[in-house]
């Protein structure tokens, strides 16, 4: 993972800490570990946004930037890779891990009731899929997590060998030195 590319799009320590939508984190955003770009802190910052974005609550955000926070994972990566769940894809993500959720449970999946305008019809089917939805996002989340962590350290890692085989190509067609032309 270039280290500039990610610089170049997010914003710098002291511009974050200025910003009242996570100041309310105080004295926890006083870890500068938490902006760092390094393979630890952006694969830990893939793997939370990524758990919180299958998490079917509307406060997905602030839950991504405390996790970061904890785990000491980038904060602006956790907080980004939640939008992955957005108000267009919402839907399919959310009847997906519904039916994982039901899958593992081994329930059968909910007959679709036609949609009424009520807060009964809203609890009567909130009651018969909450837990499927829960587990199936809490499980899906989990999966998503595993993989991205470990395609940020695979990424990383082959970036860094790709890296290391054009400097030793270089060194090797670089001309040799002058003291090394006046021995021979």
């Amino acid at each position: 993972m270039p280290k500039r590319f990610l610089k170049r799009y997010f914003p710098d320590f002291h511009t974050l800490r200025t910003r009242w939508e996570i100041r309310w984190l105080g004295r926890l955003l006083e870890n500068p570990y938490l902006l760092h770009f390094n393979r630890r802190s952006v694969a830990g910052g893939v793997a939370c946004g990524l758990f919180v974005a299958f998490i079917p609550l509307p406060v997905q955000m602030p839950l991504a930037a405390v996790l970061a926070v904890l785990l000491r994972a980038n904060l602006l990566l956790a907080v980004a890779l939640v939008w992955i769940t957005n108000p267009l894809t919402m839907p399919a993500i959310f009847y997906f891990t519904y039916v994982v959720g039901t899958w593992i449970i081994g329930s059968p999946v909910a007959a679709h009731a036609g949609f009424e305008p009520s807060l009964h019809w809203f609890w009567e089917q909130f009651e018969r899929i909450w837990k499927p939805l829960m587990v199936g996002s809490l499980s899906i989340g989990f999966v998503f997590a595993l993989a991205g962590y470990g395609a940020v350290h695979l990424l990383w890692r082959l970036h860094i060998i790709r890296q290391l085989r054009v400097r030793r190509n270089r060194r090797a067609t670089r001309p040799h030195s002058a003291i090394e032309n006046r021995q021979n």
